[in-house]
């Protein structure tokens, strides 16, 4: 517990130093945001967790557990239905990349950081987990009309967990 707090600090700390980003800025378009404050924060992802958690080092010196911001991809934990597969898309498109991270510096109830992943190519990973349909808009935490857009085509293609005959959001596999 004390461990998440030093993290915070830290993270807090080093993030006060910084200026606030526009969020015109292109690498957001598309992006919708409730702060004012928008940080970019450049790292090294070091490991995925599962299909929407990471580890990545920021400023080769301090680890921060990430929380992609707008989805929600399928558990490991009880096995559900391509919740490796999940974990092994995102490890294609950011593990081992220098990556930046767009946050507003909020954290979950766990102590990761909440935010989008940018990876080396450009590509917006959160929006492309669901692209793909490895993961679901996660709508209770997000209104953000382009991941909705992106969960609806995915569905309408049979992308990723979208070819099971009736795929179960992980909100409710969690509820088990």
């Amino acid at each position: 517990m004390t461990y998440k707090f030093i993290i915070y600090g830290l993270l807090s700390l080093i993030i006060s130093c910084k200026s606030p980003l526009n969020t015109k800025d292109s690498t957001t378009s598309g992006i919708q945001y409730k702060g004012d404050s928008i940080y970019h924060l450049n790292g090294k992802v070091l490991r995925v967790v599962d299909g929407d958690t990471a580890e990545m080092l920021y400023n080769n010196e301090l680890p921060l557990m990430i929380r992609f911001e707008h989805i929600d991809a399928p558990e490991i934990r009880g096995n559900q239905p391509y919740g490796i597969e999940a974990k092994q898309v995102l490890e294609e498109l950011c593990l081992g990349q220098e990556v930046t991270l767009i946050t507003r510096a909020e954290f979950d109830m766990g102590g990761r950081i909440i935010g989008e992943i940018i990876n080396a190519n450009g590509i917006n990973v959160n929006q492309e987990m669901v692209k793909k349909g490895y993961a679901w808009h996660f709508k209770k935490y997000s209104k953000n009309t382009t991941y909705a857009t992106l969960e609806k085509e995915a569905s309408q293609h049979n992308l990723g967990l979208w070819r099971l005959e009736s795929p179960m959001a992980p909100w409710d596999f969690r509820k088990r």
